[in-house]
């Protein structure tokens, strides 16, 4: 387990790294920090420390795909990208026929320059693998969207050529599901964090009727609410990795649904208390808002997920141990 020195030093080089800005300058900077060594030997313990700086620093880069593959038990690396599920779903984004792949889905920023994508596809028989496809015979187009600057693109191919297969147990998709879940929370309360940060340093330098607008109270009470919903958040991702590194599935879907629901408070509220400079080009606020609405979606978005996870309770018939919130 790693001690609180080492996670401190680790918290401060990956903050430098996102100080990059480009995709490229950040991932050679997690390079020489050693984040997938990290991963190997610590686990789900380095996920808050790297998602939630990422989130803070709106940066991007292919750390979710090292999380993915590195939790299927797959080599990770620049050079290997993880096709993700289509916006707002979590199933398989791919299916073999006849040793041929067929793939429809996302991929972030890393698939432009990466030479291999790993693909979760669906086998005749019902049962699932990775299936491992040259880049260059997958069709990538560019997806602009409310946030072009994240690099997501949408990947398609009717007939790909695959090389190898891993067979994959229904649980360990579960369980990278649920790990790449917890990083998209951290992130989206590192997103909100900044928000928050952003709207009241607005609201103590802005004058009106003479004083800073901090201090009337409906201000006042707008920032409250986004520190209640920002500490909900991160309470409930917490509580998705237990004490022995494990991310319980069912856990760490509540979480990705608190943080994407209240991570658009956040921001509804910080618009409201930031006003008109809000919505300007110079100001940072809105690559937050538009980040928050694009994480919220990717591995189920937070209205979906929470439909699913009621209809599992009402199937179950079973409470979950209910997280610190």
């Amino acid at each position: 387990m790693m001690d609180a020195e080492t996670a401190g030093l680790l918290a401060e080089s990956l903050e430098r790294a996102f100080r990059n800005d480009t995709v490229k300058a950040v991932e050679a900077s997690l390079d020489d920090v050693g984040w997938r060594e990290a991963l190997e030997e610590e686990g789900a313990a380095v996920v808050p420390l790297l998602f939630t700086r990422q989130g803070a620093a709106n940066a991007t880069s292919g750390a979710l795909d090292d999380l993915l593959a590195s939790a299927l038990g797959l080599p990770a690396g620049p050079g290997t990208a993880f096709v993700l599920p289509e916006f707002g779903t979590w199933a398989a984004p791919g299916s073999v026929r006849d040793g041929r792949l067929a793939v429809r889905g996302l991929a972030g920023a890393r698939m432009a320059a990466a030479d291999r994508a790993v693909v979760l596809a669906e086998q005749p028989d019902g049962g699932l693998s990775a299936v491992v496809a040259d880049t260059g015979e997958i069709e990538v187009r560019r997806v602009g969207g409310v946030d072009p600057r994240l690099g997501l693109v949408a990947v398609g191919g009717r007939d790909v050529s695959v090389s190898g297969g891993t067979r994959i147990a229904p649980a360990a998709w579960d369980g990278a599901l649920a790990s790449g879940r917890v990083a998209l929370a951290h992130e989206l309360i590192g997103a909100s964090r900044t928000m928050l940060r952003l709207a009241r340093e607005h609201a103590v330098t802005r004058i009106q009727f003479g004083k800073p607008i901090g201090a009337f109270q409906a201000v006042r009470h707008r920032l409250a609410e986004c520190l209640v919903a920002i500490e909900s958040a991160e309470a409930a991702a917490t509580a998705a990795i237990g004490a022995d590194g494990e991310v319980s599935p069912l856990l760490a879907g509540m979480a990705k649904a608190v943080a994407g629901r209240n991570a658009r408070t956040v921001a509804r509220h910080c618009q409201q208390v930031l006003a008109g400079v809000g919505f300007t080009d110079e100001h940072d606020f809105h690559r937050y808002f538009r980040r928050v609405l694009t994480l919220d979606g990717l591995l189920g978005d937070a209205r979906t997920l929470t439909r699913a996870l009621g209809e599992e309770l009402l199937r179950d018939r079973r409470l979950p141990a209910a997280p610190p919130l």
